[in-house]
């Protein structure tokens, strides 16, 4: 299972688009919903967008940080923000994506690596 949290409608069907040849994907449109669907099966890896509506980004790995369960869980940032200098790999960041370069190939690479 791979989980997409971006509320971009838009941005957020091309990413689960992406990532389908690798598993199942599920869209959230805010983070609250995202850990509450976090029971009974984890992701494999969770598409991040940092500029959520409600909790953002920073907060949500912040909490996913939190239980070992969801710490384990590599991350991709999806964002339009300029994350190039910031080391979040503590945070279980695997990649950043920026919004405005990223191609489905990029998506489809993180979704194999990690799902594949």
């Amino acid at each position: 299972m791979i989980y997409v949290i971006d509320d971009d409608d838009i941005m957020a069907d091309c990413i689960a688009r992406a990532c389908l040849p690798s598993g199942q994907v599920q869209v959230f449109t805010n983070g609250i919903t995202a850990m509450q669907a976090m029971g009974a099966e984890l992701p494999k890896l969770i598409f991040l967008d940092i500029l959520l509506d409600g909790p953002d980004g920073f907060t949500l790995l912040h909490e996913f940080q939190s239980y070992t369960d969801t710490a384990a869980i590599p991350i991709v940032l999806v964002s339009s923000l300029d994350l190039s200098g910031q080391d979040l790999s503590v945070y279980g960041v695997v990649g950043i994506l920026d919004k405005s370069t990223m191609t489905p190939t990029d998506i489809a690479n993180y979704a194999e690596r990690y799902c594949g």
